[in-house]
Order: C-alpha cells, then sequence, then structure tokens
C-alpha cells in the first residue's frame, strides 16, 4: 500500500488582499492588504488602502523625539485595527535592520524608530510608507473569510504599493488583476 500524498497548503503571503465588495465590516471597506505572513499558524498584513486622519509623517517622528530633518511631510496609512499606535514601514529592498521582514514582490516591511531615523536622516530607503495598526487573523481564520467571499488574493505587486496613488490602490489591483471592479456584486447566492 502506498503512502498518501499530501498537498502542501496554499499560502498567500506576498500577495495582496483586497476587500471583496459587502464584506460587511467597516474597518475593511475597499481594503488594500500586503499580506507579509499567512502559515497554519495565522496571517498578518498591513493596510495602505486607507489614510490614518490627522495623522502626518512629522508628527509621528515628533512623537517619537525624532527630529524630520529631510523627512518629507506626508500622510499616514491606516495599517488595521489591531495595534494603532504601532508603526510599520513597507519599503524598497534598499534598507534593512533586524526587524525587517522580506515580502517577495511586496518589498520589504520593518517596524523599529531606526528606519525612521533613517529617512529623517535621508540614509533610509528610496521608497516606503507608513501604516500605523496591522491586520491580523488566528488560525484559519483568514481561510474562512476567504471561503465566505470576503477577500481576494490579488498579485503582489510593487508598483501598486509605491507609484499608485492610495485612493486609486484598490481599483488599480483589481484592474491588474484584469477584473473591473465596477462589475463586482456585494452578493453571493447559495445553492
Amino acid at each position: 500500500m502506498s503512502e498518501p500524498e499530501f498537498l502542501e497548503p496554499d499560502y498567500l503571503d506576498g500577495r495582496i488582499l483586497l476587500a471583496m465588495p459587502g464584506m460587511g465590516d467597516p474597518n475593511f471597506e475597499r481594503a488594500v492588504i500586503p499580506l507579509y505572513i499567512h502559515e497554519a499558524g495565522g496571517a498578518f498584513g498591513v493596510g495602505i488602502g486607507a489614510l490614518r486622519e490627522g495623522v502626518t509623517f512629522h508628527q509621528v517622528l515628533r512623537e517619537l523625539d525624532i527630529d524630520p530633518g529631510v523627512a518629507p511631510d506626508c500622510d499616514v496609512h491606516h495599517g488595521g485595527p489591531v495595534e494603532p499606535g504601532r508603526g510599520f514601514v513597507l519599503h524598497s529592498a534598499d534598507w534593512r535592520d533586524e526587524t525587517t521582514m522580506d515580502g517577495g514582490p511586496l518589498g520589504l516591511l520593518s517596524n523599529s524608530a531606526e528606519i525612521l531615523r533613517g529617512i529623517a536622516e535621508g540614509r533610509g530607503p528610496s521608497r516606503w510608507l507608513l501604516s500605523l495598526g496591522y491586520a491580523g487573523w488566528g488560525a484559519g481564520q483568514l481561510d474562512d473569510e476567504m471561503h465566505r467571499h470576503g477577500w481576494y488574493a490579488a498579485e503582489g505587486r510593487e508598483e501598486i504599493l509605491f507609484h499608485t496613488p492610495w485612493h486609486e490602490r484598490w481599483t488599480a489591483t483589481w484592474e491588474a488583476e484584469g477584473v473591473d471592479p465596477s462589475l463586482l456584486v456585494g452578493q453571493t447566492g447559495r445553492a
């Protein structure tokens, strides 16, 4: 008798999660979430499809006692509902430290004060975005939400992250997948 073959599960790290219309959770309306970890124990991603109202990069730096120096004052993204005071920098591969996580086609992700100092001093990564908070899922939770048509996993595309304005990322990611988002419906049928 031969041994049964076990298929490796399809994990989605390195992809961009897009909230489906009609998801029902206002925290994730038109969400665009680069997914950095997806494994049996859960998933982790950082939102880049919405802004933290009234928060700028210079404000975050000053709150951490970092002189803004040469850093541009730009908007800060709403990374997700978990730990909304914790910052994550999505960035190009020309900078890293011990906190840096490789997201493959998504670029890198770091969450140290050192990367913020580097940006302020002009020695940080050439491309970057700051998000506060993150989206996290427990074991099997994201898979369940995907089976209920809550999310779509698009190809990870660095140009979406760094070369597309935040308010166009949801639509641009759908279009890069060959989908016209205006044709998406907010409900699915059941047989």
